[in-house]
């Protein structure tokens, strides 16, 4: 994060802080002020995020959604509008709370690195893969946690208002919600090295996931990529296919259900006897469901 910055400050904040000093009649705030760079994170990662779900989703419904899923009898009134104003109120909140873990990065706590053969080149791809492995054990074990019934209620819930999604549900949950779901992806570079290209490009690619995921598009029957078609499981199904990227935690810890034919062909999928019995399903099992979480 901090060659962002850097770019930044040059090319942008540093004028804007020096403009705001002047009309105050203050000593503009230097670059290694925590105030300062603390604003400036809140500023560039709100922005970041806001243009990224917007144009990522906003591309995803436009060329890529299956838009008579918008027929279904679970799919809300106006519910595309609901997912965005759900996800603008949450985003900032989660930025916040995001900023002391960048604040880390760019003081040196993390062991993010510069030089590309720091740890060999064949490292490069091997950091990849325990990026995702690592993540999409802990994004499992986090959202399998807050469908216990002492934190579904409080965060999780409002994400499976969504049962049939957009692309624009991907970030349209709870702050806390969003929060937990995001923070392996920062504890990762804590944990084990990262070089700062990597890291910034898979920082990219899990915001592009998230949407491709939810995006309705069932592109492969793939046993092991936890795509679009086992995510919509998990909001038709609710205790199924936590993971975020792949299956293998599911099939550890025997969470996991395939998708049948009627998730993957758009011709079954779209069929009015398929989706009244997938209504009539969710309106028998959630009330139950709902019902033991609250007992407990």
């Amino acid at each position: 994060m901090d060659v962002v910055m850097e770019y930044l400050d040059t090319y942008v904040f540093d004028s804007v802080y020096d403009k705001a000093a002047q009309l105050t009649s203050t000593a503009p705030l230097p670059r290694d002020s925590l105030v300062r760079q603390s604003l400036s994170l809140f500023v560039f990662i709100y922005a970041y995020i806001v243009a990224f779900y917007f144009g990522t989703a906003g591309l995803s419904y436009r060329f890529i959604y299956d838009k008579k899923q918008e027929q279904h009898p679970k799919f809300l009134p106006r519910q595309r509008l609901l997912e965005m104003a759900c996800a603008s109120k949450a985003l900032p909140i989660i930025t916040v709370m995001t900023i002391p873990w960048i604040l880390g990065e760019l003081h040196g706590y993390s062991l993010v690195y510069k030089e590309w053969d720091k740890y060999g080149y064949a490292y490069l791809g091997i950091s990849a893969a325990l990026f995702i492995l690592f993540t999409d054990f802990c994004i499992y074990w986090v959202h399998r946690l807050e469908h216990h019934p002492r934190v579904y209620a409080r965060c999780h819930k409002l994400h499976h208002k969504w049962i049939v999604c957009t692309p624009f549900a991907s970030h349209a949950f709870h702050p806390v919600d969003g929060y937990l779901q995001s923070l392996p992806y920062h504890l990762a570079v804590f944990i084990f090295p990262m070089h700062e290209y990597v890291y910034l490009a898979l920082f990219a690619f899990v915001n592009v996931w998230s949407v491709m995921i939810h995006d309705g598009e069932y592109v492969a029957s793939n046993p092991v990529v936890n795509g679009a078609a086992h995510h919509t499981v998990h909001h038709l199904y609710f205790n199924y296919n936590y993971g975020q990227f792949t299956t293998l935690f599911d099939r550890i810890f025997n969470s996991y259900r395939k998708p049948t034919q009627e998730i993957y062909d758009r011709s079954r999928r779209n069929s009015k006897t398929v989706q009244a019995s997938q209504a009539r399903h969710i309106d028998t099992a959630l009330p139950s469901l709902e019902r033991t979480k609250k007992q407990q």
